[in-house]
């Protein structure tokens, strides 16, 4: 397990680290961050993080939140890997709700990592993979 704190190499050409970007994914570069000179570390979205990702189709296999609201979704990985999405759009969560509620009524369940979720089955997402160093992926659209 990588440590907490890491350094990083930082430039203020953005030639250089557009090549870092291109260049060092094999290394561990998960990406870059743009941000001002000046700027310090606030909560939030301040900083534009720009972040090597693929998209990948999943299963879904759960939901969790209400069937009207579900705020995020269990999908089966094509590695076999179960984790939850990040938080959902309000129309992915919408979309997804009529879905659940044609579904029936499922199941309590778990991720890989414990965490809890209420089964469903027959929908396929398209999901950004690779985005951070963390099991999370984030819905892009229903397939």
């Amino acid at each position: 397990m990588p440590p907490p704190i890491q350094a990083t190499p930082a430039s203020d050409d953005a030639d250089v680290a557009l090549a870092w970007y291109e260049h060092l994914p094999a290394q561990g570069l998960e990406g870059v961050v743009a941000k001002r000179a000046t700027s310090v570390y606030r909560a939030g979205r301040i900083w534009a993080k720009l972040r090597h990702a693929e998209t990948v189709d999943a299963d879904v296999v759960g939901y969790v939140g209400s069937t009207a609201r579900p705020h995020r979704v269990a999908v089966r990985l094509p590695d076999g890997r179960r984790v939850l999405s990040r938080a959902l759009t309000a129309p992915l969560s919408a979309a997804l709700a009529r879905f659940i509620a044609a579904a029936g009524p499922g199941q309590r369940a778990h991720t890989d990592d414990g965490e809890r979720y209420t089964t469903t089955e027959g929908l396929v997402v398209e999901v950004e993979a690779g985005t951070t160093r963390h099991a999370t992926v984030s819905v892009t659209r229903i397939r």
